[in-house]
């Protein structure tokens, strides 16, 4: 019967066996595993001490956060041992990754962690996390790009499991000492690339003390042959290192002995040193011969170096990828590197090779970029018949041809999977291509192709990307096969519809057509791509309505189709499954219509929405309060009204927050929290400006112009130190203009107080803005002189606009020290005095100016400036930087029109009006060839029209009225295609003739053709007048003594009796002469 006790036992082993298997790992897909409180509460802590805005951390909610995404548990004690919370590297958006002033110590709760990566994230110079130490059992650590800072602490070295350690990246971040590394004997990659290990203690033994040590990358460390002591000529082998990357440090001299003994060593990077004087390349390949990946960019060698009088085919036998990008190796491609059969990659770009390249049967990829082949053939598009990557970037091909030669053997097949041509192209896109069946990517951007398509790259079946954006091409898109994920044809010219054979690219990823000419409506069959990610549509001709099927893209993260003429309604239909939508503009359709209730829910987290132009039926979308990780919002010129919304002020930081052309009402309340811009003009906001605006200390741009606030500005603005616009235009505001301005926000580059009620005088605390670009206070109360500090300080002016105060005194010539000015409006003050004879020395209305024009990288943020052309005020916004303009009308200015000012030849317009200015117009006045309008009406002119104001070809407006101008008008050119007035142009000259005028000249001389005649007519008329002048004198000299000596001469009684009178005059002198004298001495002889 057998032992009943081993029955029993056999029994009891089957039951420990079968509650083993469902309750250990063998049975572990029948149990749940639920984290612990501890770490779910820790990693909570963690998710609010940064900003997350990728939204990495968007799942974490819940109690099991084993089921949170970025995180990985233990199957079997549900402890937490891995922390993906890596950034995205590839977004060039900036928002895919963590923001946060330090890493959060609750981390340190999550004992168990195996795996941590916290790269490509910013941490804002963050120390270096000294509780990472303490994980034990970590065997991945990645810090990476992370903007960490500090001397890397020693606790590292007790994480005695780590295989991989990358600090790299981290430009801050220093080690004093490496033998914290000696605790790490299971390192196998190690890179501190970037971080300065210049100071650092032990260095040399790095190399010898990780015995598992198989990748180091030291790039950049500020390393020399010091920190390499004993181990440079050191015998001991380092068979286990296959990677070593020492690129950007100091090494000079000849080539360390120890890359002898690093007998498995395969890659090696050696870029950024000046290697020509010590050693050739073929003393690299005999010292390590086991290297199959070699890098020497910018290292200064020339085409001596790889003489083949210094090789061997031994020698060349093992390398599969060479870089000798960045040298100096010019003229003939080098025949050595035909010899290279096992050589599958090569970069030679940015050298200065310009001959055809050789045939290179094994070679896979091949970079040419940046050197001087100017025939496209030479760089073997058609004959390197196995070759995968060509990259022939921004060389200076001098032909349109790209077709292959006839005279050039042609492949049977082309192996090409990737051929980048940018940008140097010009001519056509050749049907040739077709041929390349291949072909993966082609890019040809930013050239001068013009003319179609080519249908046979729609045939290109194997085609992934196909990058065609910033050149001409016309035409219509054709039909491509369903294999691309990226197409770009962006900034061209292409018109017609958009295919709706789009709807067959089930793989494509990103669409992006904006910027061309494309009419009818967004194809419906978009709806059916679920690859869709991003759709880029903006700044075409569509119409019609948005497709609803839109809404079905659940991949979706960028939509943009701004700047068409879409109309309709858009609904909560068009986002039903849009959950991955983070960017949204649906701006400048005017017609277009957004209606959503104010019970939605959006199923998306946006980052940037802008929905500009749209009439927002409803008001603010109330489901905005529910987006939390939104940066930028703008709703301009968006039809909404009343005051702004309690819910709004709870929203979470903005970025960027315009608001601007509504009709929103009430004070500035309820705003939130704004970190870098501030938009809300153009509405009709009152009361006084908020203190509140103080608190946001980081804000650069703050726009409230256009409103009817009231008040002063409030002293504690002074706290916006990286203020860099002030646009206050255009409201009630009053009192004097703070002096903190000038003190306190010195980041300032635009200040505009205009349109307002300010008084008294320019605090010379302005001068102190050295950056300043726009002063803009015209159109107050302002009064006093123009301080010379503004000439003297204020050298970065662009525009200068005093318009219209109670300024008085000189124009001063420190005023002409500001060479960018392209903007002097003063009019409309009581300014006395000449027109200063120094304003050639404004260069930058001499010569033009570099562009200048800055938005702070936020697009149109109403930066603009009133100037007075063709009479009426003008607001120049976005060419504000083409528009030069002097404008000293309406004030008291005497003296004539300096002829320097012709000097000024990118003047558009030149306003003197209004003034006391005598004299003729300069005569070379057609020096300013670029005037669009001119005014010197109401002064007191003289002289004719100078014939070079015929000229003035861009003349569009024209008023020389109410002067004292005379004779005729010149003729020809652009003078006589004015459409004002003539009445109004020349009226109140009485003695202007000749058209467009009624009154002719034809008792007038031509002043074009007998100007010198009159001048010697005018001489002889001032002779004949002295010479009649001597005349007169010498007739009436004549006259007066022949009509009285020639009397007496014949008429004796006359002679008598005037003699008879002129001796009875005599006599009575004497005797009364006599009488005098006896009198006098009688009275002095009684007076003795």
């Amino acid at each position: 019967m057998g032992n009943p006790w081993g029955l029993g036992l056999n029994l009891i082993f089957i039951c420990v066996f079968l509650f083993a298997t469902k309750y250990t790992c063998l049975g572990v897909g029948n149990v749940t595993v639920v984290c612990s409180q501890k770490e779910r509460l820790a990693l909570l802590r963690f998710k609010g001490s940064v900003e997350d805005t990728s939204g990495m951390m968007s799942s974490w909610v819940g109690k099991d956060c084993c089921q949170w995404e970025r995180i990985h548990c233990d199957s079997l004690t549900g402890t937490v041992d891995s922390l993906n919370l890596g950034g995205d590297p590839s977004d060039s958006e900036g928002e895919g990754y963590l923001v946060g002033n330090e890493v959060n110590s609750s981390l340190a709760e999550l004992r168990h962690l195996k795996y941590l990566d916290l790269s490509w994230n910013y941490i804002r110079g963050s120390r270096f996390p000294e509780f990472i130490g303490s994980f034990k059992e970590l065997r991945y650590l990645n810090l990476s790009y992370a903007g960490f800072q500090g001397i890397i602490p020693p606790h590292v070295g007790n994480l005695s499991n780590l295989k991989v350690l990358d600090l790299s990246w981290n430009g801050e971040l220093m080690s004093d000492d490496m033998s914290w590394t000696f605790g790490l004997p299971s390192l196998e990659h190690l890179d501190l690339s970037w971080v300065d290990l210049g100071g650092a203690k032990n260095m040399d033994m790095v190399l010898y003390n990780l015995p598992s040590l198989k990748e180091l990358s030291l790039r950049g460390c500020g390393l020399s042959n010091v920190h390499l002591g004993p181990s440079l000529n050191s015998s001991r082998i380092l068979a286990n290192i296959k990677h070593l990357d020492l690129g950007f440090n100091s090494f000079k001299g000849p080539l360390p002995g120890f890359f002898r003994n690093m007998t498995s060593l395969e890659f090696l990077d050696l870029s950024g040193f000046n290697l020509s004087l010590a050693w050739n390349f073929a003393n690299v390949l005999n010292m390590i011969p086991s290297l199959s990946e070699l890098h020497l960019s910018l290292c200064g060698l020339d085409k001596t170096f790889l003489s083949s009088a210094h090789f061997n085919i031994t020698m060349l036998s093992n390398i599969q990828h060479l870089d000798l990008s960045r040298n100096s190796i010019e003229g003939i491609f080098p025949s050595v590197f035909s010899n290279m059969s096992s050589l599958r990659v090569l970069d030679l770009s940015r050298n200065m090779l310009h001959s055809l390249v050789p045939i290179m049967a094994n070679l896979l990829e091949l970079d040419l970029s940046v050197n001087q082949f100017k025939n496209i053939e030479d760089v073997g598009i058609w004959r390197q018949c196995h070759l995968k990557q060509l990259f022939a970037l921004r060389n200076p091909f001098e032909i349109e041809r790209i077709d292959p030669p006839q005279n050039v053997s042609e492949c049977s097949q082309y192996a090409l999977e990737r051929l980048d041509l940018s940008p140097c192209l010009n001519g056509t896109i050749p049907e040739a291509f077709g041929r390349l069946t291949n072909l993966r990517h082609l890019t040809l951007r930013f050239s001068s192709l013009t003319g179609p398509i080519p249908e046979s790259l729609g045939r290109l079946r194997f085609l992934e990307v196909l990058d065609l954006h910033d050149n001409e091409l016309t035409g219509p898109i054709p039909t491509f096969l369903g294999n691309l994920s990226r197409l770009d044809l962006s900034y061209n010219q292409l018109n017609g519809s958009i295919p709706e054979s789009f709807g067959n690219l089930a793989a494509l990823e990103s669409l992006y057509l904006q910027s061309n000419h494309l009419t009818g409506p967004i194809p419906t069959s978009l709806g059916r791509v679920v690859s869709l990610q991003a759709i880029r549509l903006s700044s075409n001709l569509l119409n019609g309505t948005i497709p609803v099927s839109i809404g079905q893209l659940a991949k979706l993260n960028e939509l943009d189709i701004s700047d068409n003429s879409l109309q309709g309604v858009v609904s909560e239909a068009h986002f039903a499954n849009l959950s991955m939508l983070r960017y949204l503009n649906a701006s400048s359709n005017s017609k277009l219509t957004c209606n959503f209730s104010h019970k939605w829910m959006p199923p998306f987290q946006l980052y940037h929405l802008d929905l500009s132009s749209c009439n927002l039926t409803n008001g603010l979308p109330q489901w905005l309060r529910n987006q939390f990780l939104l940066s930028e919002l703008v709703l301009s010129n968006a039809s909404i009204s009343g005051p702004l919304p309690r819910w709004l002020r709870k929203m979470p930081v903005i970025d960027f927050l315009d608001l601007s052309h509504n009709k929103l009402s009430g004070p500035l309340t309820n705003l939130p929290e704004i970190r870098w811009v501030l938009i809300l003009a153009n509405n009709i906001f009152n009361e006084s400006i908020p203190k509140s605006l103080c608190r946001w200390t980081d804000l650069e741009l703050l726009d409230l112009s256009r409103n009817r606030l009231t008040g002063t500005i409030p002293k504690c603005l002074q706290n916006l130190e990286w203020l860099g616009a002030m646009i206050f235009s255009s409201n009630l505001l009053s009192g004097v203009i703070p002096s903190y301005i000038g003190l306190n926000l010195s980041s300032l580059n635009w200040l505009k107080l205009d349109d307002n009620n300010f008084i008294g005088e320019l605090p010379p605390e302005l001068g102190n803005l050295r950056d300043l670009k726009v002063l803009d206070v015209g159109d107050n109360q302002l009064f006093g002189k123009i301080p010379h500090w503004i000439g003297e300080n204020l050298t970065s002016l662009i525009v200068l606009r005093l318009h219209k105060n109670n300024f008085t005194g000189e124009i001063p010539e420190s005023l002409c020290k500001m060479s960018k000015l392209q903007i002097l409006d003063v009019a409309y003050n009581n300014l006395t005095g000449i027109i200063p004879h120094c304003l050639r020395e404004l260069k930058a209305m001499v010569n033009g100016a570099e562009k200048w024009y800055y938005n702070y990288g936020w697009g149109d943020s109403n930066e603009n400036v009133i100037q007075v052309m063709k009479g009426v005020d003008l607001e120049y916004t976005r060419i504000l930087d083409i528009v030069y303009n002097m404008d000293l009308s309406s004030n008291k200015l005497v003296g004539k029109i300096p002829i320097e000012i012709t000097a000024l030849s990118m003047l558009v317009g030149l306003n003197l009006s209004n003034n006391h200015l005598s004299g003729n117009i300069p005569d070379t006045i057609g020096n300013l060839t670029a005037l669009f309008s001119l005014d010197f009406s109401n002064n007191e002119l003289t002289g004719m029209i100078p014939p070079s104001m015929a000229d003035l070809t861009f003349l569009s407006h024209l008023n020389l009225s109410h002067n004292n101008l005379w004779g005729r008008i010149p003729t020809g050119h652009q003078l006589q295609t004015l459409n004002d007035d003539p009445s109004i142009i020349y009226g109140g000259n009485r003695d202007l003739c000749g058209p467009p005028l009624t009154n002719n000249c034809s008792d007038h001389q031509d002043p074009t053709t007998t100007a010198k005649p009159k001048k010697k007519h005018k001489a002889a008329e001032e002779s004949i007048k002295v010479w009649w002048f001597y005349l007169d004198i010498m007739s009436g000299f004549a006259t007066g003594f022949w009509g009285v000596i020639g009397v007496l001469l014949f008429k004796k009684q006359w002679r008598w009796r005037l003699f008879m009178f002129v001796e009875k005059i005599m006599d009575k002198i004497y005797v009364a002469v006599m009488v005098t004298v006896v009198a006098k001495i009688k009275r002095g002889r009684e007076a003795v």
